[in-house]
């Protein structure tokens, strides 16, 4: 992987330290795949604890990871003495997620200040299909001097 698409080693560290103590994504069984400059990914495989009653992944489990991917991709630029916190988001539901796993795509969209705009995208993955069943957007604010706890 190039250096520039590589986060810092301990900009991986905070990202990844910060990710285990939300229980939420614990709970979900969910777990982070990429953390490089402004794009994380989360990955959240297929069990019925996530499903709805069709069957399909839960759209409240899909956008979970979509927030979390978005939120973690605008922390990976915030200063080391800083946290993060959503301020809003929307997300589409595309098409019905079903497949061994989920994948939500945070990518920094801009990086302000104060407040980061992300694009957010999940994709159904059985093997080597990838469909893209959920896309939106989410702001996030930087709250300055209070490191992540």
């Amino acid at each position: 992987m190039e250096e520039r698409e590589q986060a810092t080693l301990e900009v991986q560290n905070r990202i990844k330290t910060s990710f285990e103590r939300q229980g939420l994504m614990g709970h979900l069984g969910a777990r982070l795949t990429h953390i490089g400059p402004g794009r994380v990914h989360v990955l959240l495989p297929s069990r019925p604890e996530v499903t709805q009653q069709h069957g399909y992944f839960h759209a409240g489990a899909t956008s979970a990871i979509a927030d979390s991917a978005g939120g973690y991709a605008a922390f990976t630029l915030f200063p080391e003495n800083s946290s993060v916190l959503t301020v809003e988001y929307k997300i589409n539901l595309l098409a019905p997620a079903e497949g061994e796993h989920i994948e939500a795509i945070g990518t920094v969209l801009r990086s302000g200040r104060t407040l980061t705009v992300c694009q957010l995208e999940v994709f159904a993955v059985q093997g080597a299909k990838r469909l893209c069943v959920a896309a939106g957007q989410q702001t996030l604010i930087c709250i300055h001097g209070r490191a992540d706890q």
